[in-house]
């Protein structure tokens, strides 16, 4: 990757689209520090430096592609206690965040299930409830409508669309961009090739051709 140049504005629900290849996950991975480069990246306004590494990972929430990737205690409970137990909460705390965060993707029920047991859709929407219980400004979903049938996928970007919470989605559905988020970045062979209202990017027939995208 290089010359990225990227900002988002609090509350802002934003798509990364491009080809296979094109930097999306990298520069996800970067946005916690997963991956290090040149260059700096600000989060909240804060630097991301080696010194506050822990603050901004906690204000990022990074939901992977896969959802078997984030869930591997026994039960959902256990699964999005997680992150607070190991930020330290007390047990109350603990138990706020967890109720919150399954209410918040509609697993209010199923606290006591098995992570395992679940259907993809429902998995996915635990792993969005790890991330929301660690109560992070930012959320970054890695292609979230993967693998999910038309009703699972319809109730995913409901419940994305309901979210009262800044949005950076690397996605090849541009379906879901269109109804999700307004706004739309192009990433090709890891440079920003376009960046603008969703309704003017999706309607570039050329522009989306010429870096391997497609509408349906």
């Amino acid at each position: 990757m290089a010359g990225v140049s990227l900002q988002m504005a609090p509350g802002e629900k934003v798509a990364l689209v491009g080809p296979n290849g094109a930097g999306k996950s990298t520069l996800m991975l970067h946005i916690n520090g997963l991956l290090q480069g040149e260059g700096e990246i600000r989060v909240c306004g804060m630097p991301l430096t080696d010194d506050n590494l822990g603050v901004v990972r906690a204000k990022v929430g990074l939901v992977f592609q896969n959802p078997d990737d984030q869930l591997f205690s026994p039960t959902v409970y256990e699964d999005v206690a997680f992150g607070p137990l190991h930020l330290g909460q007390s047990e109350e705390e603990i138990h706020l965040r967890v109720t919150l965060a399954l209410a918040q993707v509609g697993m209010e029920d199923y606290g006591q299930r098995l992570s395992y047991h679940l259907s993809t859709g429902e998995k996915k929407r635990v792993a969005i409830a790890t991330v929301l219980a660690m109560q992070p400004e930012l959320l970054v979903l890695d292609e979230p409508t993967s693998d999910l049938d038309p009703r699972a996928r319809r109730q995913l970007i409901n419940l994305l669309d309901e979210l009262p919470i800044s949005m950076l989605v690397a996605t090849h559905d541009l379906l879901m961009v269109r109804d999700l988020l307004p706004r739309t970045v192009i990433l090709d062979e890891g440079k920003v090739v376009a960046d603008g209202p969703t309704s003017a990017i999706l309607g570039d027939i050329a522009l989306l051709e010429q870096h391997g995208l497609e509408l349906p």
